[in-house]
């Protein structure tokens, strides 16, 4: 059942913690670190303060989020919401030829950048994340730090809307 603003702008950090603090994956210290700047007027001001206490934060700990997704398309355990983003977007019924390039794209991937391929797969296809695999391979690190932490973002947001009373407004 989907959460009311107000409740989480009246939650204690432990429980506001509990609440959202998977919606970065594997990193609650975001929400841990933008409790303290309640209250929120709408779930985008919440997504927002969200995104710039990353912002904020130090390369090492951007780069620690990065690397706490999962690989798209892998079968190693992940957490609940990544199994659902994953499967919507097909890459839990791979062929056997697109399981080995989506593993290979991901090995190349992470060997450049140092770390894992991050893209909002919600609302898109295998062959759509095939793509932008693709594309974005021959980016620069930087741009590509850059790039990770705006579907980090991206992900985010769908996670607390589709977990919110109302989803988002500005």
């Amino acid at each position: 059942m989907p959460l009311a603003l107000a409740t989480l702008n009246q939650m204690s950090r432990e429980d506001f913690v509990k609440a959202v603090g998977w919606v970065f994956e594997g990193s609650p210290w975001v929400a841990e670190q933008v409790w303290v700047t309640r209250p929120w007027s709408s779930v985008g001001v919440l997504h927002r303060a969200m995104c710039e206490m990353v912002e904020r934060a130090p390369v090492a700990a951007k780069l620690t989020l990065i690397r706490a997704h999962p690989d798209l398309g892998s079968r190693a355990k992940m957490a609940e919401a990544s199994v659902i983003e994953q499967k919507g977007a097909g890459l839990d019924s791979l062929s056997p030829d697109e399981y080995e390039q989506i593993q290979n794209l991901n090995q190349r991937y992470t060997a450049k950048f140092g770390f894992p391929f991050i893209f909002a797969v919600k609302g898109k296809t295998k062959l759509e994340v095939l793509a932008a695999m693709h594309r974005r391979m021959a980016h620069s690190r930087a741009d590509e730090l850059e790039e990770a932490l705006g579907q980090i973002y991206q992900i985010a947001r769908l996670r607390l809307s589709d977990s919110l009373e109302g989803g988002f407004s500005s």
